[in-house]
């Protein structure tokens, strides 16, 4: 398993709804959430060892967000 974290502009509820019927899709994504309570407005996705970070960043871009990795 693997644990990608990413800096967002997905600042509210329904913006984060609107993710969740594109990652609940993906096979290799187990869990997510979006932090909206912090400045980054932080991704955390839980996944197997197949899904890439460019991965995430493309599905997240396609549908309209500023994604970007946070380093560790």
């Amino acid at each position: 398993m693997e644990l990608l974290i990413f800096k967002t502009d997905i600042k509210s509820r329904k913006k984060v709804k609107s993710l969740r019927p594109i990652f609940k899709k993906h096979s290799d994504i187990l869990q997510w959430s979006v932090d909206l309570e912090d400045i980054d407005n932080v991704l955390r996705i839980e996944a197997t060892d197949n899904l890439t970070e460019n991965e995430i960043i493309d599905l997240v871009q396609l549908n309209g967000f500023y994604i970007k990795t946070l380093p560790d």
